[in-house]
């Protein structure tokens, strides 16, 4: 283990040299030997911290409450899940992210994510990390997949196994961000399709990039759920505020 994370870290500086990291907040090129996040963006992203809803993840304003008003109103599929930062903290680094080709920021978010939800992640036990996927057309016009790149990332850190290719999108969907919560849920319906045997799976973490109305988690969690995989939980890098 320890031949294969010095071998990841010379392998990591040699790319550094040649396509410089770019900090995940500002964009600018991260010095060689400062970490992941140039130092004056450190103390920039906003985190999700308690009170939060212990169904979705949000950020509450009040301790009292155990859950959201959203998730008061409605129920999920999915058992539960965390969120890492407050949506409009980073909003243009998501962007970048998942539509500028900002690939090295995966391992940013996934360390950021270990670091901040290391208890959390231990107590799901979970059998698999699962990056929820996008349609192929998409696929084939971005190059990637951005949960599937932090969900490496995270298995990575975590040992947890990925299964990139369990679930798959069967049908090409409109932006859920267009749509309202109905139309949402009826958007995502025969979306999504196991591809492989998952009954030897009895908890699994889904990985996404934003959590706004958790439908598409649902979505995934019911086709999970319906093939014998008994708790669905999720960390999203992002979400919106809680009530």
């Amino acid at each position: 283990m320890r031949d294969y994370e010095a071998g990841f870290r010379l392998k990591e500086a040699l790319v550094n040299l040649v396509f410089p990291r770019r900090c995940p907040v500002c964009d600018a090129v991260v010095p060689l030997g400062e970490g992941l996040i140039c130092r004056q963006c450190v103390s920039k992203p906003q985190y999700i911290t308690e009170p939060r809803c212990r169904r979705c993840g949000k950020q509450l304003r009040e301790g009292e409450q155990e859950f959201c008003a959203d998730c008061l109103r409605r129920r999920h599929v999915f058992d539960y899940g965390y969120a890492l930062y407050d949506y409009q903290s980073m909003k243009k680094s998501i962007y970048r992210f998942k539509y500028g080709r900002r690939c090295e920021y995966a391992a940013f978010y996934a360390q950021d994510l270990y670091r901040r939800l290391s208890h959390e992640l231990r107590l799901m036990e979970a059998d698999a990390i699962i990056p929820v996927p996008i349609h192929r057309s998409r696929y084939r016009r971005r190059g990637y997949n951005q949960a599937e790149l932090v969900a490496a990332e995270l298995s990575r850190l975590t040992g947890i196994p990925m299964y990139e290719r369990l679930v798959t999108r069967s049908r090409k969907t409109a932006p859920q961000k267009e749509l309202t919560i109905q139309e949402r849920q009826n958007n995502l319906k025969k979306a999504f399709n196991i591809s492989t045997n998952v009954v030897k799976l009895n908890k699994t973490i889904l990985i996404d990039d934003i959590y706004t109305t958790g439908s598409t988690l649902d979505a995934v969690a019911l086709e999970l759920k319906r093939h014998g995989v008994g708790a669905v939980y999720f960390i999203a890098l992002c979400i919106g505020e809680g009530m």
